[in-house]
């Protein structure tokens, strides 16, 4: 046989410095998993600061030497020549901070100055220079900005705009994000909302077809996974945006809309029998078991489950505190806890499951597959609802995601995480394969990041920490479009974009604005709250006559009890001091009309 790497190519290598000879120009990196390489500078690298978005170029090339001090992170790109052994000369190197220990996405303002960027892209984009007119938005956005042909706009991707503008007015203040949101959520309400007053419940439509001034209405999914069928995620993901706006303005029509659609899965979603939540529904009978539905027939899925909690449970339950909230989020955590590991057979937790939860391993493209962000995905959601109810089963279950998965989900040599993998090794297999590509898409590092900030900022240890850091390192540095602004979908396993079919595209049925808004935003809370201990500013902006009692609850999110307190108010601009610093509630005055409210909070050291 050939020998494997008898041929020249080009690839990235993620490591921390062992050594580096300068007059030699050869430094020795070690890898995440602890393999050691050794790379020639000799052919004049350059090098760089890791940037933000609309940052410059940071040119760090005259200061290599001094900069590769042991134990520094770093990323080296280059070649590899297939020659005495081998030999990787490297062409680019990427410094993650100015000092050996900095990070620069661990700055106190890295996440809310992105979090401006994606808001000034995704506006401009879908309305350009003038008013925000939603009847000119399109699901559909090329990479630079541009709208495709297409006419389509989905309800969810709507609302994922509406969440991240909202996001990035509860860290920012600014208006025009705010305008935003509430204008999308107006227009969903008018446009894609059907109320069901016999039934006594809310459910949205997939979207419309826009054609100059008509409009028509798509009733069922246009997704191939989920054609003419009503799916749940579909439901969940068109409360997202709606409910971000509700935490800041207090809305009751948007509560009053989240309720009438808690009603809608509890009658037709819900499995009263054997527990969880259907994934689809036929248009007709609203029948999770019609024959029309086909593969997708009495079928539970993570999405049907556990996606409620991110999506805008959690953000419903911090806007008003209500116990059938937290309630309902028990009852989801503990459904997951209980049926998605399958430990004696595979790392990855199972995701889709027939009626009775066995498992569905035959189904459609994911067959017996894993996908690496869900299980991710758990691990950090399950530490956001221990802070709210502390139980083993969600603590260890998180802790455990977090141990076993970088082996077999993460890219222990270029940094980043995997796509779709295999659930179990066939033969002699070492490793998980593939399912498709060993692409990286945007989504799965938010995943990653998140799951190991909260980790590190609750359990504590240095391991979960190291992972954080090196999932943000990766996406900062391979992610942000510094042309054309945003972030890319999916880059190659080397950090190099791809660019072809949808995957080129800044605004899909799969991408809009939630998932690299959502991880600027609690990205912001975790590493300032939880890991660095610095104050931060929220912003709201209710008619107090709108709240119960006139009180805003302001707890950036589900954080460990007593680990965050208020360290001042302001509204309208003026020092405001009626708030419950523990308990994290603003009694707002009694005046008609909207005040705009700023809250500092502080972290408590332990």
């Amino acid at each position: 046989m050939a020998d494997a790497v008898s041929f020249s190519f080009s690839d990235t290598i993620a490591g921390y410095v062992g050594r580096f000879d300068s007059e030699a120009r050869l430094l020795r990196l070690k890898t995440a998993d602890g393999r050691e390489f050794d790379v020639s500078l000799a052919s004049g690298p350059s090098a760089e600061l890791v940037r933000n978005l609309d940052e410059p170029y940071i040119d760090a090339s005259g200061h290599i030497d001094e900069m590769l001090s042991p134990g520094r992170f770093l990323f080296v790109y280059g070649v590899h020549y297939p020659e005495h052994g081998g030999r990787f000369d490297a062409k680019r190197l990427v410094f993650l901070g100015r000092g050996a220990e900095d990070y620069r996405f661990e700055e106190a303002g890295w996440w809310v100055r992105q979090i401006e960027s994606l808001a000034d892209f995704y506006r401009r984009a879908q309305f350009g220079d003038g008013p925000v007119d939603f009847t000119e938005y399109r699901t559909e956005i090329r990479l630079g900005g541009d709208k495709t042909a297409s006419h389509v706009q989905e309800t969810d991707t709507i609302s994922r705009l509406v969440y991240g503008m909202a996001s990035a007015y509860l860290l920012t203040g600014k208006d025009e994000y705010l305008e935003v949101a509430e204008r999308g959520t107006e227009y969903l309400r008018k446009h894609m909302r059907v109320v069901d007053s016999e039934e006594d419940v809310v459910y949205w439509y997939h979207g419309i077809s826009v054609d100059g001034d008509s409009e028509r209405k798509l009733f069922t999914s246009e997704f191939s996974d989920d054609y003419d069928a009503i799916p749940m995620y579909e439901q969940i993901y068109a409360l997202a945006g709606p409910i971000q706006t509700y935490r800041i303005t207090g809305d009751i029509r948007i509560k009053n809309d989240a309720d009438a659609t808690i009603r809608l899965f509890d009658k037709f979603f819900l499995d009263r029998e054997q527990g969880g939540y259907y994934s689809h529904i036929d248009p007709i009978l609203f029948s999770p078991d019609h024959e029309s539905l086909g593969e997708n027939a009495e079928r539970k899925n993570w999405n049907s489950v556990g996606d409620h909690a991110p999506a805008y449970l959690i953000n419903l339950y911090l806007a008003t505190g209500e116990q059938r909230y937290a309630d309902f989020l028990e009852y989801t955590f503990d459904t997951i806890a209980d049926k998605f590991p399958d430990y004696k057979n595979s790392p990855f937790v199972q995701e889709r499951f027939f009626r009775d939860w066995s498992h569905d391993t035959g189904h459609s493209w994911q067959q017996n597959r894993a996908v690496v962000g869900h299980n991710l995905k758990i691990a950090w959601n399950l530490m956001r609802m221990n802070s709210l109810k502390a139980k083993p089963a969600y603590s260890d279950l998180a802790k455990k995601i977090g141990e076993i998965m970088p082996p077999v989900g993460s890219d222990r040599q270029r940094g980043g995480w995997y796509d779709v993998v295999e659930r179990v090794k066939e033969g002699d297999q070492e490793a998980y394969r593939f399912a498709w590509h060993d692409r990286k898409a945007w989504w799965q590092q938010e995943q990653a990041i998140l799951a190991y900030l909260i980790l590190g900022g609750t359990v504590g240890g240095a391991d979960f920490l190291k992972e954080a850091r090196q999932a943000e390192a990766f996406y900062n540095t391979f992610f942000l479009d510094h042309d054309e602004g945003a972030v890319y979908f999916n880059v190659l396993a080397s950090g190099m974009p791809y660019l072809l079919g949808t995957e080129r595209l800044k605004g899909s049925h799969s991408m809009s604005m939630y998932h690299s808004a959502e991880l600027c935003y609690l990205a912001a809370v975790y590493n300032n709250l939880l890991i660095n201990g610095r104050e931060m500013d929220f912003h709201f902006k209710p008619d107090p006559t709108n709240l119960p009692e006139r009180v805003l609850r302001v707890s950036p999110d589900l954080l460990p009890a007593g680990s965050v307190r208020i360290a001042s108010v302001e509204i309208d601009e003026k020092p405001y001091r009626d708030f419950d610093a523990d308990g994290l509630t603003v009694r707002l005055p009694d005046v008609q009309g909207r005040v705009k409210v700023k809250v500092r909070l502080r972290p408590v050291t332990s």
